[in-house]
């Protein structure tokens, strides 16, 4: 289907040097970026090569992402307190039924590790974490809204 091109073939981006009989490297517009970047650790070439990127005006990436990568959160409300630091939270969604096209409400439980003290009644919001036990694998990041008493 595709073959390579081989190495005394000339492609269409090469220089005329290449054509007089002069060598040419592929890598000759970023000879001087990419000597930079060889004497260097991958490290501090992200570092070197940002003031450059703010410098021609464009703006820089910025990861917001940590190491951990992004964890799944979400919003429920306690249904049992009795075990020791551990609570399960009802999650509810709304689903769009195929055969009727209505929405009908799943719940999902979840048991989750809490340091914070979180009561039957109350809003939190658990994110995504390691087993921490045979069932346990979220814990209480916040308590939104307390339950009325």
């Amino acid at each position: 289907m595709f073959r390579r091109k081989k190495k005394e073939e000339k492609t269409e981006d090469a220089p005329v040097a290449e054509a007089a009989g002069e060598e040419v490297s592929a890598k000759a517009p970023a000879a001087p970026m990419a000597d930079a970047l060889s004497q260097v650790s991958p490290g501090e070439a992200a570092l070197e090569v940002a003031p450059a990127v703010v410098e021609s005006g464009q703006a820089p990436e910025v990861k917001t992402s940590s190491r951990r990568g992004n964890r799944v959160q979400k919003v429920g409300i306690v249904s049992s307190d009795k075990m020791q630091k551990t609570v399960v939270v009802r999650v509810d969604r709304l689903v769009l039924h195929r055969k009727y096209r209505r929405y009908v409400r799943r719940t999902s439980r979840f048991m989750a590790h809490d340091d914070l003290g979180s009561s039957t009644g109350d809003r939190v919001r658990i994110v995504e974490t390691r087993p921490l036990s045979t069932k346990k694998r979220w814990r209480v990041v916040e308590i939104l809204q307390k339950a009325a008493k």
